[in-house]
């Protein structure tokens, strides 16, 4: 069944041939042609009909054309030009290859044939041709609107530039003179201001050379195409895709809002303001629906004019919008809102609010846009564009445009808001479980500093300063593995545990190796019972104001650095020791004599590495800043926090504790050493009565007497020899310790009734603030301490 065409079949020779060459069509313009009528060319081999060879098609080939030597009916040969197509054949079956060639319309117009001037005067394209001289030579009536020139063949003979009459003249007429010298077309994209437009468009200027039948360029011909849409498209997606990159660079909401402004401002807007739901206002989470009247805090702002001075709100400020404010409406509507000054669409909120009236007044501004700031069906807040410079309103595609980017914006605020809240969270939990106030104690004054990481989040850097019996003083700093709230927990756990080992008085070694200890257990817990998944580094040292002695040991946790009085900062030697959760290796401590008024500066990895430099060179910087030291241990960690994280802006967290010793006057000491004679013990409390004269604490004397009886009575009568009482003076506290020689502490228990013993150490209790016992290299010590200020009031 032969195909229908809308056209005179015989102006075109058209011929059908089915794969294997056989002619299954011919129509009557084919007839006229050749002369052969159909009946008896159908159904027989096309290739009778040629004059020469068949043409070779590439293999897979779907169009050809040219010129084939045809044979006529009458027997002469015709060389016709073919265009050859392969096409579907009906109902599906195969490909067939239709051949066509023109019969009418090849000749060349006459000179007042209409469509022959169709082409250049009444192209819908601005076409214009310029001679050598870049003098006009011809333009259509398109090119003369375009201009604003007459097309009546007037403007003949201009110069391009005085055709142009723009500043981008002088580039297109330096384009044409080198389209003119290579004899090659060339494309420019300009901006002009062209038929009274307020703006500049878009434009994009086609040059091809004009050559004569030699093939000598004789002039220009141009054509200009309006790609203002493309343009403003091409601007939009780039908008869309810079957003995409700038916004969100951090974590910090107040700065989010703010990239979203500084995208917008001047590309879109003259003036932008981005305004949160107050997350007090609702329980601290965004609701997902919004009621007038909605309380909005100002998170940023920004304008094309120096200072903001249209803005009626600063960063940090709440406002209370009421219905019909364009704030209000975008969000209980949940849509964008565009309203014009002209048309009075916000007339009722700016007579509620006179300050914003006058600033529209003020700087004139006619357009406003609100969208609202939604991600993931929250409603965070609403984002305001606002026009003054710009002449024209908001367009749909600004609309759409303001939709993307706050939309794109509105992802990233609620991820920062998200990661604030749980940093929040961690960080309270990081803070509640590192101690708040450090204590004042008679052996030393101390001063700390904790800096989260800034991504990372909350890690498990401590730090603490723990009392011991005999005015010692334990400092701690310890570092676990990993960020987060299980690093935190961690943490928590094992300053706990530290501070327990602490109250019974275990030597630095010792108290890591029960720490090591459990530290291997946590790890058991946590995971498969590899040993990997939690460790930590820890540094523990006890310091004597009365010997001036500093017991350290460290589990691979860097060494403290300590400044002497009138020395310079040095590190100081303490052995490694294994990290903490390898277990079973041991540890080491070892002592150092400080002078009264010494600094000790005991810190995490955090403080001195960083990626900008190695822990050597920290150390360096540490003790540079330590050196500074003028009295005061704060202002001296707020340096060191300068010298060594001057941005604050750490990967790691880092902890820093400064103590300065404090010595004890030989004179606030007594000892007596202990025959091994209970009858001697009444001269002994007479001695003690009398030094508690000497230092004035009589009204402590009845309470002390009975203590040191009970505890000098037991020492001579279950401990060993040598046996000694030693008598501590502080401020507020006096110490009672006696040691003797036999590791074995006594245990507090309730005599019976007819018990002979047993009431001592009950009475020590009852009669002191605490009480305890510790051991050390020979034997142990028992020791109460009484509450001076109790017994003086």
């Amino acid at each position: 069944m032969s195909r229908v065409y809308p056209f005179d079949e015989a102006a075109t020779a058209r011929a059908v041939l089915d794969d294997d060459g056989t002619l299954v069509e011919w129509n009557e313009g084919a007839r006229r042609l050749l002369g052969h009528p159909a009946d008896a060319v159908v159904g027989r081999p096309a290739a009778r009909l040629l004059a020469g060879p068949a043409p070779r098609l590439p293999a897979g080939a779907r169009r050809w054309h040219g010129t084939l030597g045809l044979r006529h009916r009458d027997g002469r040969s015709l060389e016709v030009w073919l265009l050859a197509q392969r096409l579907p054949g009906p109902d599906g079956a195969g490909d067939r290859w239709v051949l066509v060639t023109p019969l009418t319309g090849t000749e060349p117009p006459a000179e007042d044939d209409p469509l022959g001037e169709a082409g250049l005067v009444q192209s819908p394209c601005a076409l214009a041709v310029y001679d050598e001289d870049l003098r006009l030579r011809r333009m259509n009536d398109a090119m003369a609107a375009l201009c604003g020139l007459p097309g009546d063949g007037r403007t003949r003979g201009l110069h391009f530039t005085e055709v142009v009459g723009e500043p981008q003249g002088e580039e297109l007429a330096r384009g044409i003179h080198e389209v003119l010298e290579s004899g090659r077309p060339r494309d420019v994209q300009t901006f002009m201001r062209v038929g009274g437009a307020q703006r500049p468009q878009a434009w994009l200027v086609r040059m091809t050379p004009v050559k004569d039948r030699a093939g000598r360029v004789r002039g220009v011909c141009l054509a200009v195409h309006d790609v203002s849409e493309n343009h403003r498209a091409r601007q939009r997606l780039q908008l869309v895709n810079e957003a995409s990159v700038r916004i969100g660079t951090t974590l910090d909401v107040t700065r989010t809002a703010q990239e979203l402004a500084d995208m917008c401002v001047p590309a879109l807007a003259d003036f932008v303001t981005v305004d949160l739901l107050d997350p007090e206002e609702y329980g601290g989470e965004p609701p997902a629906r919004v009621t007038t009247p909605v309380t909005l805090r100002r998170a940023a702002h920004l304008s094309v004019l120096d200072g903001v001075p249209e803005a009626v709100l600063e960063p940090g400020q709440n406002e209370r919008y009421p219905a019909g404010s364009p704030q209000a409406d975008a969000l209980t509507a949940g849509r964008t809102i565009t309203a014009s000054m002209a048309a009075g669409d916000i007339n009722p909120w700016l007579n509620w609010n006179s300050a914003r009236a006058r600033r529209v007044r003020s700087f004139g501004i006619h357009s406003t846009m609100a969208v609202p700031v939604r991600a993931r069906g929250l409603t965070l807040g609403v984002a305001v564009f606002t026009r003054h410079r710009r002449p024209e309103g908001f367009a749909p595609d600004d609309r759409l445009l303001a939709e993307e980017i706050t939309n794109r914006a509105a992802v990233c605020i609620d991820n920062a808001r998200r990661y604030s809240r749980e940093r929040e969270t961690a960080l309270a939990l990081q803070r509640s479980l590192l101690p708040r106030t450090l204590p004042r104690t008679a052996a030393l004054e101390a001063s700390s500093r904790y800096l989260p990481a800034a991504r990372a989040g909350v890690g498990g850097d401590w730090f603490d300063v723990i009392p011991l019996s005999g005015l010692r003083v334990a400092m701690v700093v310890g570092d676990v593995v990993g960020h987060g709230i299980q690093a935190s927990a961690t943490m928590g756990r094992l300053r706990t545990a530290v501070r327990t080992l602490a109250d019974i008085d275990l030597a630095p070694d010792e108290l890591l190796t029960h720490l090591d200890d459990l530290v291997v257990r946590l790890a058991e817990e946590a995971g498969d019972g590899s040993t990997g998944e939690v460790g930590a580094t820890c540094l523990y040292a006890v310091y004597d104001p009365v010997s001036r002695c500093c017991t350290l040991a460290r589990a691979g946790h860097p060494p403290p650095v300590l400044l002497p009085p009138g020395g310079r900062p040095h590190q100081l030697e303490v052995p490694a020791g294994p990290p903490l959760g390898l277990g079973g290796l041991p540890f080491e401590s070892t002592e150092v004599e400080l002078a009264e008024g010494t600094v000790l500066a005991l810190y995490t990895d955090g403080l001195v590495k960083c990626r900008a430099r190695d822990a050597d060179a920290g150390r360096g910087l540490l003790c540079q800043a330590l050196e500074a030291y003028a009295g005061s241990l704060d202002a001296c960690c707020d340096r060191i926090l300068r010298a060594l994280l001057p941005s604050g802006n750490v990967s790691d967290d880092a902890a820093l504790l400064l103590a300065r010793t404090q010595g004890l006057p030989a004179s606030q000491v007594a000892t007596w050493d202990i025959p091994a004679d209970p009858a001697l013990v009444a001269p002994i409390r007479k001695q003690v009565v009398e030094q508690l004269d000497a230092w004035g604490l009589s009204e402590a004397a009845f309470t002390t007497e009975l203590v040191v009886s009970e505890l000098v009575t037991n020492a001579i009568r279950y401990g060993a020899h040598p046996i000694r009482l030693r008598l501590i003076h502080d401020a507020a506290t006096l110490i009672c310790e006696v040691s003797d020689n036999n590791p074995t502490a006594p245990h507090l228990r309730r005599a019976k009734t007819f018990d002979e013993g047993g009431r001592g150490l009950l009475l020590v209790a009852q009669l002191t603030q605490r009480w305890g016992s510790r051991h050390g290299s020979n034997g142990k010590t028992i020791w109460a301490e009484l509450p001076l200020y109790e017994e003086e009031q």
